[in-house]
C-alpha cells in the first residue's frame, strides 16, 4: 500500500486517495516529473552561519549528473528543511547548532533552494499561499475567522489531509537521488522528511514543531520527535483526526517525547543570561524588548502599538528596543509611518553582518538605549539575528510560533493560526511566557507588567533556570541522538 493511501493502518476512503493523485498530476502539469533525472549532490561551504554553526552546504544540480562530492557519510547529518516561515529555519538552526556541539558536521538540505527541481517549485508555490493566506488573515477579520483560523486548527488536523502531502512528497525525492543514504536526515518539516523517506534514505527523524497535534505532520517511516507531552499524547492516539473515530495508534518507536528544540549555545548560557537580566533590573538599566517580525511579514500594527507606548520610556532610559524585522525591508518604512517619534531613537543595523555580529557580542556586557533596528537581506542572517540578539534581551516579544519554547522570559502578542495558541499556553504553563494577548491592549498591559513590577521577569527567569535542570531545553541534542542511534541499530 502507497504511503498516501494509509497512515499507521488507517486506510483513507477512496475519496481522499484520488484527491491525492490530482493533487500530484496537477503539480506535474504545471512543473513537469523528473522523477528519472540524475540531479548532483555535493556539499560546499555556508559563507553566513557556517562559522557559527558549522554548517554546509547541500547543493543539488550544480555538476554533472550523478555527481556525488564532499559528504562524510561517518559524522555527517542531514538537516532537511524548507523557508516557510521563519519557524522551520529556526527548527534547523538548533538541530545543526545542537550537531555541531557534538562534533558532528550539520549539512543544509533547503528543499526550496533548488529552482530548476520540480520540488522547488512545489514548496515555493505552496510556500507563497500559506505566506499570502497569513498576512490577508491579520488584514481580514472574516477571513481569519471563516477561512484561515479553520485551516490551520482543524483542517490541517484531519487524517486526509496528510494525503496529498505524502502523494506530493514523491516529487521531492529525486533532489536525494545521489545524497549518500547512510547519513540521517532530521526533517524540520514534514515534507523533507516524507521526501526522504521516498527516497529511500535509511534513518530519518521528522521533528514536529508546535503543540497542536496535527495529521499533515506524519511521515510514516520516520521517529517523530515531539516537544511537549500535550502534542505527544495527541499524535500517538491520532486523537480527533477522524472526528469522533477512535484510530490506530502510533506504534510506541515511532514518536519519541525530546523537550525544546533549541540551540547549543543559548541553553549552555541560560544562568549567566537570566543572572544579566535580574541585575539589569535590580540596577534600573532600560528594560531591553526584542521585537521579531516573522516569515509573513505580518503584526506591524502590533509592534508599531508597542513601540508608541514605550516611546515615553525610551526617552527617559527605562526602556530599550532590539527590532529584527528579518529580511522584510519594507516593514521598516511602515514602521516609521506607524511610530513617527521612533526615527528620533533608532540606529538601523541593515545588511551588515559583522556589525550585527559585533552589536550582539557587547550587548552581552555592555550598554544598551534607544531603538536598534535589524534588517538582512541574506535569510539566513534574517532568522539567526534573532538568536543572537536573544542572550541580551530582557523579553522577547513574538507571536507563539516557534520561538515560543526559547529559554528566554516571552511577551506572546496575538497569534497566526490556531495552532500557535496551544504553544502559548504550554509556555504559560511551563512559566517562561505570557498568555497570548489577543489584542493591542492586553500586549500594552503586560508590557507595563514587565516594565514595572518586580515579579514577572523574575518569575519567569527562576523558571527557566529550573526548566533547564529538568531538561526542557535539550530537545535538538535530543534530537541528534535519536538520529545517531537510528544508524547505528539499523531503520525502523
Amino acid at each position: 500500500m502507497e504511503r498516501s493511501e494509509s497512515v499507521y493502518g488507517n486506510t483513507h476512503k477512496a475519496s481522499t486517495i484520488r484527491k491525492a493523485n490530482r493533487s500530484k498530476e496537477k503539480y506535474i502539469r504545471k512543473f513537469g516529473d523528473d522523477s528519472e533525472a540524475n540531479y548532483s549532490a555535493e556539499i560546499t561551504e555556508n559563507k553566513y552561519v557556517g562559522d557559527l554553526l558549522g554548517i554546509k552546504n547541500v547543493e543539488i544540480g550544480k555538476s554533472a549528473p550523478g555527481t556525488c562530492k564532499g559528504f562524510d557519510v561517518d559524522n555527517g547529518i542531514i538537516v532537511g528543511n524548507i523557508r516557510m516561515g521563519f519557524g522551520h529555519y529556526r527548527i534547523s538552526m538548533a538541530m545543526a547548532s545542537a550537531a555541531h556541539s557534538m562534533g558532528l558536521t550539520p549539512y543544509w538540505m533547503d528543499l526550496n533552494s533548488y529552482p530548476e527541481t520540480t520540488c522547488t517549485k512545489v514548496i515555493s508555490t505552496q510556500n507563497d499561499l500559506y505566506s499570502m493566506g497569513s498576512r490577508i488573515s491579520q488584514r481580514d477579520p472574516l477571513f481569519n475567522k471563516l477561512v484561515w483560523e479553520p485551516i490551520n486548527y482543524t483542517g490541517f488536523k484531519k487524517l486526509s489531509y496528510n494525503a496529498p502531502d505524502q502523494k506530493n512528497a514523491e516529487l521531492m525525492a529525486p533532489v536525494f537521488k545521489n545524497v549518500p543514504n547512510e547519513i540521517p536526515v532530521i526533517g524540520t518539516h514534514v515534507w523533507p522528511a516524507q521526501a526522504a523517506i521516498h527516497a529511500g534514505m535509511k534513518y530519518v527523524v521528522n521533528t514536529i514543531p508546535d503543540n497542536w497535534p496535527m495529521a499533515l505532520h506524519f511521515a510514516e517511516g520516520a521517529v517523530h520527535t515531539i516537544q511537549c507531552h500535550f502534542a505527544c499524547q495527541g499524535y500517538r492516539t491520532m486523537n480527533g483526526m477522524s472526528g469522533n473515530k477512535v484510530l490506530n495508534s502510533m506504534p510506541q518507536d515511532s514518536i519519541i517525547y525530546t523537550g525544546h528544540y533549541i540551540d547549543d549555545e543559548l541553553v549552555k548560557n541560560i544562568e549567566e543570561d537570566n543572572k544579566a537580566r535580574l541585575i539589569r533590573k535590580e540596577t534600573g538599566k532600560p528594560m531591553r524588548f526584542l521585537l521579531t517580525i516573522g516569515g509573513a511579514g505580518a503584526q506591524k500594527e502590533i509592534f508599531a502599538a508597542i513601540i508608541n507606548e514605550l516611546l515615553p520610556d525610551i526617552n527617559s532610559g527605562k526602556a530599550a528596543l532590539y527590532v529584527n524585522i528579518g529580511d522584510y525591508m519594507n516593514v521598516w518604512e511602515d514602521l516609521r509611518r506607524l511610530a513617527p517619534g521612533m526615527d528620533l531613537h533608532t540606529k538601523t543595523h541593515f545588511n551588515n553582518w559583522e556589525e550585527t555580529k559585533k552589536f550582539c557580542a557587547d550587548a552581552l556586557t555592555g550598554e544598551v538605549e534607544g531603538i536598534h533596528v535589524f534588517c538582512h537581506e541574506n535569510i539566513f542572517e534574517a532568522v539567526y539575528a534573532t538568536n543572537l540578539l536573544m542572550r541580551s534581551c530582557d523579553v522577547l516579544v513574538t507571536k507563539p510560533s516557534e520561538l515560543a519554547f526559547y529559554p528566554v522570559p516571552k511577551l506572546f502578542i496575538k497569534r497566526i493560526g490556531g495552532h500557535e495558541q496551544w504553544s502559548a499556553i504550554h509556555s504559560a504553563e511551563m512559566g517562561d511566557g505570557t498568555l497570548e494577548c489577543r489584542d493591542i491592549p492586553h500586549t500594552l498591559q503586560m508590557a507595563r507588567l514587565f516594565l514595572e513590577d518586580d515579579v514577572t521577569l523574575k518569575n519567569m527567569c527562576d523558571a527557566i533556570d529550573l526548566n533547564k535542570k529538568l531538561g526542557l531545553y535539550n530537545g535538538a541534542y535530543n534530537a541528534v541522538r535519536i538520529a545517531l542511534d537510528l544508524k547505528k541499530g539499523g531503520s525502523l
